[in-house]
């Protein structure tokens, strides 16, 4: 009976001590040991609502070796199983199964960045989203259920997206991308239509975003915004035409071929400010903040006409005659 006892001891000590042993073993591992990598950096996407167990797998499917069992053993000792977010992660050479469990509770998601440059139209934005690999692609081609999505009530997309460079977590939808943009746009747009001059011939915030777009592409020189701002609304005072390229060029849309002919400012089409009078029915691109207050705020002038010098600048006159000289001048190339 004595023997039996101590026995049953022994193996009560051994397994108290293999227990000790695996809990050592196992705490090393998770602190201790790196994981093995298929690379020096290994990328990958943790899911919305991803279990520990479906963390795991998604570490072994990337190139991350984890033990599943013992990686959803750290997750639930550590309580961090409730804290893992959703994201784009990268994991390391030399990282040990804490640390990557660590990262992904603390949201330590990789990120990327998109541009959408001034004077960029709703198109281009959207090639933009669909070159870029780290934009997951969501969006429909339907531009009135992209409209409504976003809750935009005007007829076009257009102009609606600030240009701005955008920090993102790869996976983001391009939607989600779009919508702060759009976002974006709406703010700038409402704190300059607040703050605007008076007198303005514009009736609504949407008619300056549209001004604002043409103003955007009609120069990039900072310092000819607002002059350039106060040619148009001089014309849009007395009703006279714009007649501004961009608009016209837009208008044509695939038809033009990177050159405008006397027959192109003469087609008609409901961007085409040589044959129609006022503003066109929706902004020809994505004007910047600079672009917005120039138009809300122009430079007080009787300048009608303007010219582009060939070095980013404007040639600016009062009237036609001298305006037809500059042309001469600065188009013709006669003196």
């Amino acid at each position: 009976m004595n023997r039996t006892k101590k026995i049953l001891s022994y193996l009560i000590i051994a397994c108290v001590l293999l227990g000790v042993f695996a809990v050592g073993a196992f705490w090393y591992w998770a602190q201790k040991h790196p994981v093995s990598l298929s690379g020096e950096r290994v990328d990958y996407l943790i899911e919305a609502g991803s279990s520990p167990k479906r963390v795991a797998a998604t570490l072994n499917e990337a190139g991350v070796a984890v033990s599943e069992q013992a990686f959803v053993l750290l997750a639930r000792i550590t309580r961090l199983d409730r804290k893992i977010q959703a994201g784009a992660y990268e994991a390391v050479a030399g990282d040990t199964p804490r640390q990557i469990l660590e990262r992904m509770a603390k949201g330590e998601m990789l990120q990327t960045r998109i541009a959408f440059i001034e004077g960029w139209t709703y198109q281009r934005i959207r090639q933009a989203l669909r070159n870029h690999d780290d934009v997951k692609q969501t969006l429909p081609d339907d531009q009135d259920a992209i409209k409504k999505q976003l809750g935009i009530e005007s007829a076009s997309l257009e102009g609606w997206f600030y240009p701005d460079t955008y920090v993102f977590v790869p996976g983001s939808t391009d939607y989600d991308i779009l919508r702060r943009a759009h976002h974006a746009q709406q703010q700038v747009l409402e704190q300059a239509w607040a703050e605007r001059s008076e007198g303005l011939p514009l009736k609504s915030p949407y008619e300056a975003l549209i001004l604002a777009s043409i103003v955007e592409k009609e120069t990039g020189h900072a310092d000819d915004r607002a002059k350039i701002a106060g040619v148009f609304m001089n014309r849009l005072k007395i009703n006279m035409a714009l007649q501004t390229d961009p608009t016209v060029i837009y208008g044509l849309g695939d038809r033009y071929q990177g050159r405008l002919r006397k027959k192109d400012l003469q087609a008609d089409t409901p961007w085409n400010t040589y044959t129609r009078n006022g503003l066109p029915p929706t902004p020809i691109a994505s004007p910047s903040r600079a672009a917005l207050e120039a138009v809300l705020h122009p430079e007080t002038h009787d300048f009608y006409y303007f010219v582009s010098r060939g070095d980013g600048t404007s040639e600016f006159s009062r009237t036609l005659a001298a305006h037809n000289r500059a042309v001469a001048k600065y188009i013709l190339g006669k003196k």
